[in-house]
């Protein structure tokens, strides 16, 4: 039996189809010793994660392993002063460390703000600032701990931990490890209190911090379950650096709790190829990716990957070729879902219903969803509205859905304006109860898989002193999704040349992730504005439609 069932209930129709969900789980309730620990207790030998990377390396680890592991992490950092209630920053990318670094974080009840290796030095001070992150965790690849060590008096850094090697200046995590007890005392923990924190793109402001509390980690039991369709005793590939949101969702807490080992692959460059050979390898089970992932294996040209029985796709919409090659070329469905950094999945197609193409599919058992006019009256049929989540039937916010953000409750009062969650997206209903993305309310660009805040760019574009105004959108891009353009007025004593526009995207570029990179530039006269005066990224997108038709 798997561990998950200890804390819901599933009520199924005669048709064997699920009709009713609850999650109930104890006050205390907290994930590294009720479920890692636990399982370890039972089935220590029992596979939990399987770790490999593109230099041929591997390490498989079971739930004994990682009891162990965490309860060492877990004694190193305590004895350095960290302690309940604390903000971690953790930069692991796919490293196995990630994964017993995050079980004893829980265990110590602090904080964890995980982010990914391509933030530059501007990008760690802000969350660190903002965070009021104390303590950092991170690779020693791609020169990470020289970008802490630069900006670590102006951040408020204490401790930099290091994996593996040992950095001038930083603690070493594997080598203190070494030392530590495998003992444990648990440390009481509320499953109402924060867990994680993500710094989510914005498009009006810098990133804002997510809260999670503990119980957002088994709410990820709808999305293990019925939507990527983990299952006991298989082994879960979700594509996601351990960075961003989506390694919540498919690469720890839901997967281990349904009772399915984890697979990570650690590389860098994409490789459509080597990701097909991981799968096959290693007998992947289930796998979930975003669509730009699909739109390279189909363009590569799939291979045989006969041991897959499901697979699944968020994060942005989902071309419906894209999902016909694949189905054609495997048989599976592409399974997709909708949801957000403040949620769980929310829409998705689930098991045992029909997939529609293109269709984020329909609520999860969690959540009650549904789609609003701009007056807050419901959206009929076949019309656009407003995704929200409603309070459940007590009136009380369900699991999964964020605490808060990091020193903004007016922002999460907004959000939460009129008793709903307001999304921003906004979809249609079909008359079978389907839902389709609509359209973004709030700008953020989807490029690769990544969400993008268009302030962020614009903010070092503006540093350029041929820059007198920008404004940046995403644009349909075959392979990405979106690709990042920026529209720009020139200073008077500029004139347009395609070495200016060089010049600025290697400007901005330069001091940007490369997931953030403008790829395209056209110089306007002037922005279209609204009578307030701020730029409508609307119209700046219609003309590069109709450009793009011409």
């Amino acid at each position: 039996m798997s561990i998950y069932q200890q804390f819901c209930r599933e009520q199924y129709d005669a048709q064997g189809n699920l009709n009713a969900f609850c999650l109930h789980y104890p006050d205390n309730y907290n994930f590294g010793y009720d479920v890692v620990d636990a399982i370890a207790d039972k089935t220590p030998q029992k596979i939990a994660l399987v770790w490999c990377n593109t230099r041929g390396d591997e390490q498989i680890f079971n739930f004994g392993d990682l009891r162990r592991l965490s309860n060492q992490a877990a004694n190193a950092l305590k004895a350095r002063g960290v302690k309940k209630g604390d903000a971690v920053l953790v930069m692991l990318k796919r490293h196995f460390e990630y994964w017993f670094v995050a079980v004893a974080l829980h265990k110590l009840g602090a904080v964890m703000a995980p982010v990914t290796h391509m933030l530059t030095g501007d990008d760690i001070s802000y969350r660190c600032r903002a965070g009021k992150i104390k303590t950092v965790v991170c690779t020693c690849e791609d020169d990470v701990p020289s970008r802490f060590l630069r900006v670590k008096a102006e951040s408020g850094i204490e401790n930099i931990w290091t994996i593996r090697q040992s950095i001038p200046g930083c603690l070493n995590l594997t080598e203190e490890m070494k030392t530590c007890s495998w003992y444990l005392p648990r440390v009481e923990t509320l499953a109402s209190e924060p867990i994680l924190a993500y710094f989510t793109s914005g498009t009006t402001g810098y990133p804002k911090g997510v809260i999670h509390s503990h119980s957002y980690t088994l709410a990820h039991i709808v999305t293990a379950k019925y939507w990527q369709r983990a299952a006991e005793d298989g082994l879960h590939f979700t594509v996601a650096e351990t960075g961003w949101g989506k390694a919540s969702w498919g690469k720890i807490y839901g997967q281990w709790l349904v009772g399915s080992a984890v697979m990570v692959f650690d590389f860098d460059n994409f490789d459509s190829r080597q990701l097909m050979g991981v799968i096959n390898r290693y007998k992947v089970t289930t796998f979930c990716a975003p669509p730009t992932i699909y739109r390279y294996l189909v363009k590569t040209g799939l291979v045989e990957m006969p041991s897959l029985r499901h697979v699944s796709t968020a994060g942005e919409p989902l071309n419906p070729e894209v999902f016909s090659q694949f189905l054609d070329a495997t048989g599976l469905f592409i399974m997709e879902g909708y949801g957000q950094t403040e949620t769980t999945p929310l829409l998705a197609n689930l098991d045992r219903m029909p997939a529609k193409a293109g269709s984020m599919g329909k609520p999860t058992p969690l959540y009650r969803v549904a789609l609003q006019n701009a007056d807050g009256t419901s959206a009929a049929d076949g019309e656009p509205g407003e995704i929200v989540v409603l309070p459940d039937e007590n009136g009380n916010t369900p699991p999964g859905i964020f605490l808060g953000y990091i020193d903004n409750d007016a922002l999460y009062q907004y959000a939460w304006r009129g008793g709903v969650y307001h999304t921003g997206d906004t979809a249609w209903r079909d008359e079978d109860g389907y839902y389709w993305f609509n359209g973004r309310s709030d700008d953020i660009i989807k490029t690769g898989g990544y969400r993008v805040g268009p302030f962020e760019i614009e903010s070092v574009l503006t540093a350029h002193p041929a820059v007198l105004e920008c404004s940046v959108v995403g644009i349909p891009d075959s392979l990405r999704g979106q690709a990042i353009k920026a529209f720009v007025v020139l200073a008077p004593e500029y004139k347009p040349s395609k070495e200016l526009k060089k010049e600025l995207k290697k400007f901005c570029n330069a001091r940007i992730s490369n997931y953030k990179w403008i790829r395209f530039i056209d110089f306007v006269s002037e922005m279209p504005k609204t009578i307030s005066g701020k730029i409508k990224k609307r119209d700046l997108r219609e003309w590069e439609a109709i450009n793009e038709a011409e």
